[in-house]
């Protein structure tokens, strides 16, 4: 079974050579849009996300990764040992039905697989060819390796993220692999496409992982280039915005995020609090003195907050206009949010090995197509017979020959 019908993608088929990270998400949008995705995976090489928790009742498996899970829905998934004789021979029939083949090797592994885009091109002449390695295809640092850690590092986010005089504290993997990688790369495909829908043309798209996370800097590099000044990590201190920051409230491990980005902000987080003598001095009437004296303004804030109940709090302040969220934790977010229940944000599909797991649907909703995953991710080579008998015309006979030849690992 390829590809639910009815989606906006539907009818396209991907093979999708992507492992760990942004690839992997990338892909995963497509699926999730209806792109018929075959995930090529081998058990010479897994894809470390699959021996990466959590686990399902936290019994570690290549197949129990929730991690891997959430990043590889609505995908079929084939195993192949590239380094076998007569992979190729597979992977040639798969790329001659594919309308997009997708990789996040770095520079020149594909080319060593004998699956350059000139390669490819001759298999399938209006492919499009999405090479998603670090630093780009050509240049002085094509040949670098890194995940999202050193990716936030070579592009200035990590210099910024953290408290004033301390070491930075980065940001995990968070944005190069869940936000601006993914959604650049699957834009960049999606235009892709409606070029070869109009003109017949395939391309080459060389994705360079670490170019997207640039276009959250614009402010920084805005202020260096014309005020000469190198903006420093403030941890949650903002310029415009005072109050800025986290509180705690009634619980443990319980807070709030309050931001007041105006004076009628303020004034409206000062009628919440209940007008106290505090805040009605003339010194917090206005931005630029409130944050002059921000940290006794967040100590004054602190104190009061601490006797509150966080959801409580966040939404009398969002009657009053006042930018608040209550921090959440994961059972907060995924068993009691009213929000995105409504929006059926959270998708439950049963899996052979960790029976009904809970999927992100993708951020957007269409109002003539649907959009959600389709199916969970797949067992580690689960259709691998279907692939290669339904859709690229193996017979049984040829089928077994490869696996007697461990060329379907």
């Amino acid at each position: 079974m390829s590809a639910v019908s009815g989606l906006p993608l539907a009818g396209l088929t991907v093979a999708d050579f992507c492992w760990i990270g942004a690839g992997s998400y990338t892909t995963k949008i497509l699926g999730d849009m209806g792109a018929d995705v075959i995930k090529i995976e081998s058990s010479t090489r897994l894809d470390s996300l699959r021996l990466a928790g959590p686990y399902k009742d936290g019994k570690p498996g290549v197949n129990r990764s929730g991690y891997f899970a959430d990043r590889n829905s609505s995908k079929r998934g084939i195993t192949v040992d590239m380094k076998h004789p007569r992979a190729l021979e597979v992977i040639k029939r798969l790329i001659a039905k594919s309308d997009i083949v997708a990789n996040n090797f770095a520079a020149g592994v594909m080319e060593k697989f004998g699956l350059s885009y000139e390669d490819v091109v001759r298999i399938r002449p209006d492919v499009i060819y999405l090479a998603m390695s670090m630093q780009g295809s050509q240049g002085p640092q094509r040949d670098f390796r890194g995940t999202g850690s050193s990716i936030a590092a070579l592009t200035g986010i990590l210099d910024l993220s953290g408290l004033p005089g301390r070491v930075p504290a980065g940001t995990g993997t968070n944005y190069p692999d869940h936000l601006p990688n993914p959604c650049h790369a699957a834009f960049a495909v999606l235009a892709a496409l409606r070029h070869r829908r109009r003109t017949g043309q395939g391309q080459y798209i060389d994705f360079a992982q670490t170019e997207p996370m640039l276009s959250l800097m614009g402010p920084t590099f805005l202020d260096l280039a014309v005020n000469g000044r190198l903006q420093q990590r403030r941890g949650n201190d903002h310029p415009w915005a005072a109050p800025h920051g986290v509180y705690p409230c009634v619980g443990e491990d319980r807070w709030i995020a309050i931001t007041a980005m105006s004076d009628a902000q303020w004034a409206a987080l000062a009628e919440v609090m209940g007008q106290p003598a505090w805040a009605r001095e003339e010194r917090w009437r206005t931005m630029p003195h409130r944050y002059r004296e921000r940290e006794e303004l967040d100590r004054h804030i602190g104190a009061w907050t601490a006797g509150q109940d966080a959801q409580a709090l966040m939404l009398a302040l969002q009657a009053k206009g006042v930018p608040a969220g209550a921090v959440q934790d994961a059972r907060d977010v995924t068993r009691h949010d009213p929000q995105l229940q409504h929006r059926e944000h959270w998708v439950r599909m049963p899996h052979a090995e960790m029976e009904e797991s809970i999927y992100n649907n993708l951020p957007f909703r269409f109002t003539r197509t649907p959009v959600k995953p389709t199916r969970p991710a797949p067992l580690l080579g689960e259709h691998t017979r279907e692939v290669l008998g339904g859709m690229l015309g193996f017979s049984e006979a040829e089928i077994e020959g490869l696996e007697a030849q461990q060329a379907l690992k």
